[in-house]
């Protein structure tokens, strides 16, 4: 049977491309998907981040899967590096949203005043936002610019179900998530998160987990670009369930 494999990434610089067809036995897993395409990695880069192989995660069809995954043919299978941290129709983010979270992937710059705003209603005691903005330097190199990419009808679906799991888990009213893709500017923001309720301290708790969990397990990855070079940016692991880690 026949997958079609996305890199993305560091991976799409090992692989020169990004996207495979690969050729699979019958009854083929995840696990067999995976160790394919580490061997081909091997063939044309040997000493290619091999310690990459034990962070990824992989999703099949744009939902996460384990390594004892079964596959089918024709199943589209994403590795994914840890995350930094086209689509469904995406709603302006200046416009704030009535009943559903406000999500959206943007190549546009954020309205985060506008976000902010446009979120408060007459009921709200608190509105919390972090504003992620791209800084000048990363590890004392001076940072010329950002670019952003993500696996993007998955992104979206994944950010959509963070927010609505913590309308569940928090005493909040309303949410926004809202995260830029493309080239990015010092100052500018790449992520946005606003979360309204009617106490502080649901509205503080809402918006940290959001932020946290978005960096781990939502497949958006950063390119960040020196005066001498450019390099992925080192994600954050996976969750332990997620990663695909221990395939020879």
């Amino acid at each position: 049977m026949k997958v079609r494999i996305l890199f993305f990434g560091l991976l799409k610089d090992i692989f020169a491309r990004e996207s495979d067809s690969v050729e699979l036995h019958a009854g083929a897993s995840v696990a067999d998907a995976v160790s394919r395409c580490r061997q081909l990695a091997a063939l044309q880069q040997p000493s290619a981040a091999a310690s990459i192989w034990g962070s990824l995660a992989v999703a099949v069809n744009r939902e996460y899967a384990a390594l004892d995954h079964p596959l089918k043919d024709g199943d589209e299978v994403a590795l994914l590096p840890p995350v930094s941290g086209g689509l469904a129709p995406i709603r302006d983010p200046s416009v704030a949203p009535s009943v559903a979270p406000l999500v959206a992937l943007t190549r546009e710059v954020i309205a985060t005043d506008a976000i902010a705003a446009g979120l408060k209603q007459g009921e709200d005691g608190a509105v919390v936002v972090f504003d992620g903005i791209v800084r000048n330097n990363t590890r004392g190199r001076r940072t010329l610019y950002l670019d952003y990419e993500a696996y993007e009808t998955m992104a979206l679906s994944e950010m959509q179900r963070l927010a609505a799991d913590a309308l569940q888990r928090f005493a909040v009213r309303q949410v926004a998530l809202v995260h830029r893709l493309g080239k990015l500017q010092i100052g500018e923001t790449s992520v946005l998160v606003v979360v309204a309720s009617a106490h502080r301290a649901a509205a503080f708790d809402a918006c940290r987990w959001l932020i946290d969990t978005l960096k781990t397990t939502v497949p958006i990855w950063k390119k960040e670009y020196f005066e001498d070079g450019a390099i992925w940016a080192a994600g954050e692991p996976f969750p332990e369930p997620l990663r695909a880690g221990g395939v020879i």
